[in-house]
């Protein structure tokens, strides 16, 4: 019997997250008694919120265990809506609101629904890497555009422009981005977005580290008040969740019964006990909770960027948002991958090497999240400290 697997020609475009090999030699290393100080994870380290756990106890208590329209829980839709009109002062209908099985959910409803085969979509690099992915699954090309500080690691409109093409479809941005923590500024976003709209394209933006900015807020992409605009949300970052798997998208009015339809064959809906859990985290007491631990990711950036500015890495442009830092370790090594590696077996720190988040000068960067601990991070500063001084002297 010839037991030769056939899989799609386009899987040998879809790369696996570098990261998890790490992640997963570290879990090794923690089995044998090692101690890991864990600066590789893009997820909070807290816990959901009570009320949102409570929330969740109490549906499933209550028999919410049916599905709910493929757009998601009707009060949860509404639930959204008030929110970006009182944080924003924006009017977004509930309407144009779907609820997703996490954000993840919301990039494939998306993508499935604009791209044909052929059809390109723009976006920067470095950038998130599920994004080219999804572009790859439905046939289309992903166009990274190399960016760097001289852009705050965002697209302008002059990048769009000069990048357009004939099988150009849309234009991606991530504001608060991962893995560079930067934002799009609003006359920036402005410009793109009348770029897009001038080339007959859509404008997608991803805002799930919204509500985690340090410095001052930024309003969403739907302040542009065009009903052209993709967003994309989460409830996994700002509001704690990342387990449960809800997000959100809003969409063009347009395009909400295709993306209805697709989604009734895709997954049908997101968990409903997630979705009624999911309601309490725009209670007040929730929303406490969400802006302490926004003030305590705040202080662990504001430590660990200038330790690590100490130690010699390259961080041109203090993140806005997010909770990771991208770093330049030219200074160090010129293959990332293998400097996180050693990094790893010899002084017990997992960060994230630059190949996971696309094809500019990856070897020549890492990221570090501060997903953990203040102390933990000091812990993890001394360590690197002590690996770069032994590397130095072994290298003399």
């Amino acid at each position: 019997m010839d037991n030769k697997r056939h899989i799609a020609a386009r899987m040998n475009d879809i790369q696996p997250f570098h990261v998890m090999a790490l992640l997963g030699r570290a879990r090794e290393l923690e089995a044998e008694g090692r101690d890991i100080v864990h600066m590789e994870i893009g997820e909070p380290d807290f816990i959901t919120a009570q009320p949102i756990i409570d929330a969740g106890i109490r549906a499933l208590q209550n028999g919410q265990t049916h599905y709910t329209p493929s757009t998601g829980l009707p009060a949860l839709r509404e639930a959204v809506s008030r929110f970006y009109q009182q944080r924003y002062h924006i009017d977004v209908p509930a309407s144009r609101i779907v609820i997703t099985p996490g954000a993840s959910g919301a990039l494939q409803l998306i993508f499935n629904t604009l791209i044909n085969p052929g059809d390109s979509v723009l976006m920067a690099d470095p950038g998130y890497p599920c994004n080219r992915h999804f572009v790859r699954l439905n046939e289309g090309e992903a166009i990274g555009i190399p960016v760097n500080a001289g852009s705050n690691y965002q697209l302008t409109a002059g990048l769009v422009e000069q990048h357009w093409s004939e099988s150009t479809v849309a234009v991606m941005l991530a504001s608060p981005s991962n893995p560079t923590g930067t934002i799009v500024t609003a006359d920036d976003l402005r410009d793109i977005h009348a770029v897009t709209r001038k080339r007959g394209g859509q404008l997608i933006v991803d805002e799930i580290y919204h509500g985690l900015v340090y410095a001052e807020d930024i309003s969403s992409a739907l302040a542009l008040e065009a009903d052209d605009v993709f967003v994309i949300n989460s409830f996994s970052k700002y509001f704690g969740m990342t387990g449960w798997r809800v997000g959100w998208l809003v969409a063009p009015t347009g395009y909400i019964d295709a993306i209805d339809r697709l989604a009734q064959n895709i997954f049908l809906a997101a968990s409903t006990p997630a979705q009624h859990a999911a309601l309490a985290a725009f209670e007040p007491e929730s929303l406490a909770i969400h802006e302490q631990r926004r003030a305590d990711f705040a202080v662990r950036r504001d430590y660990l960027l200038p330790a690590l500015r100490d130690l010699g890495f390259g961080i041109p442009v203090t993140p806005q948002g997010a909770f990771y830092l991208y770093a330049d370790c030219s200074k160090f090594t010129d293959d990332s991958y293998h400097f996180a590696a050693q990094l790893l077996e010899e002084a017990g720190v997992a960060i994230t090497p630059g190949k996971d988040f696309g094809f500019y000068k990856p070897e020549q960067h890492v990221r570090f999240a501060y997903t953990t601990s203040l102390e933990n991070l000091q812990k993890g500063v001394e360590r690197i400290k002590g690996f770069l001084d032994k590397k130095s002297l072994l290298s003399r």
